[in-house]
């Protein structure tokens, strides 16, 4: 029975919005918060060290904390993944840090050292690991791809809205749902909203309209979520014929978890090219990032 003072990680899932963070104890999660952005490549060092700061503090403090592992996005260089451990090596001296990208999260919180993980949530990436070798797919920002994620669903919707206007076609029932969501008076207004807030959560969370026209029949918005469905898969297959591997597969971020249907059409896309054992995520990510901290303890 242990009799020594408790080994103390922090485990940080550092996404473009938000970072949330834990405080585990021998590998048990005793407090968690949530905090802005930590993300040094979107909101740059000061504000991702702020952040951290703030993180930090509602979690107890640096005292005694021997690992922290951060997953985030936008470490797809080792100059980003080293501007992150910097900042956090400063703000916890002696501990070992780790830093990894958020999508290595997935397969860990799913206690998996080998797979496939697919995530579409503001953005969409495949990831996975076999024999010590990973490879990645997409999850390149939405300016160069993300197709299948909250972005493209809500933009697609957009585009044809725009299309119909170009051949004097009345506002189709998505069009004007999304008119509706967006709170303005017509669908040329949509044009101007796009690129004047162009932030791209807000855009992602605009896709929620899409699915719930699809669930009363719309014809456009399935045709909408069924290309979603297929560049996924696509993400997917190209990882597992990269590695050789059928699976498992590990589908995760808030549009494959709270999307069912298009949980649903991946699986009837992936059933006939050899994909086995897909499941969805029923933990977040930051324990993933707890596992993975509990191994830089071992190795300490």
């Amino acid at each position: 029975m242990r009799t020594g003072p408790s080994e103390v990680a922090l485990a940080f899932d550092i996404g473009g919005s938000k970072t949330h963070a834990v405080r585990a104890e021998d590998g048990i999660v005793v407090a968690e918060t949530v905090v802005g952005s930590a993300n040094v490549s979107s909101r740059g060092v000061e504000e991702a060290g702020r952040q951290l700061d703030a993180a930090i503090e509602r979690l107890g403090g640096a005292r005694e904390v021997a690992a922290a592992l951060a997953g985030s996005a936008g470490v797809d260089t080792p100059a980003a993944v080293r501007r992150l451990e910097i900042l956090l090596a400063e703000r916890l001296p002696g501990a070992a840090v780790g830093v990894v990208h958020d999508t290595h999260l997935i397969l860990a919180a799913a206690g998996l050292d080998e797979g496939i993980a697919l995530i579409s949530g503001t953005g969409a990436v495949a990831w996975g690991r076999r024999n010590g070798d990973d490879v990645r797919a997409g999850g390149w920002g939405h300016l160069l791809g993300d197709e299948g994620s909250g972005y493209w669903v809500a933009r697609e919707a957009l585009r044809r809205a725009l299309r119909d206007n170009d051949h004097g076609r009345v506002p189709a029932p998505l069009s004007r749902r999304m008119v509706e969501d967006c709170e303005v008076d017509a669908v040329l207004d949509l044009h101007d909203l796009f690129y004047t807030r162009a932030d791209p959560h807000f855009w992602a969370r605009r896709a929620h309209v899409v699915f719930e026209c699809a669930a009363a029949g719309d014809d456009r918005a399935i045709e909408i979520i069924d290309l979603a469905a297929e560049s996924l898969a696509d993400l997917a297959c190209t990882v597992a014929d990269r590695l050789g591997l059928a699976g498992p597969l590990v589908l995760a971020g808030g549009q494959l978890v709270h999307q069912p249907v298009l949980e649903r059409r991946i699986r009837e896309i992936l059933a006939p090219r050899g994909i086995t054992g897909i499941r969805v995520l029923e933990v977040a990510p930051v324990h993933g990032a707890v596992r993975l901290a509990n191994s830089l303890l071992s190795a300490h």
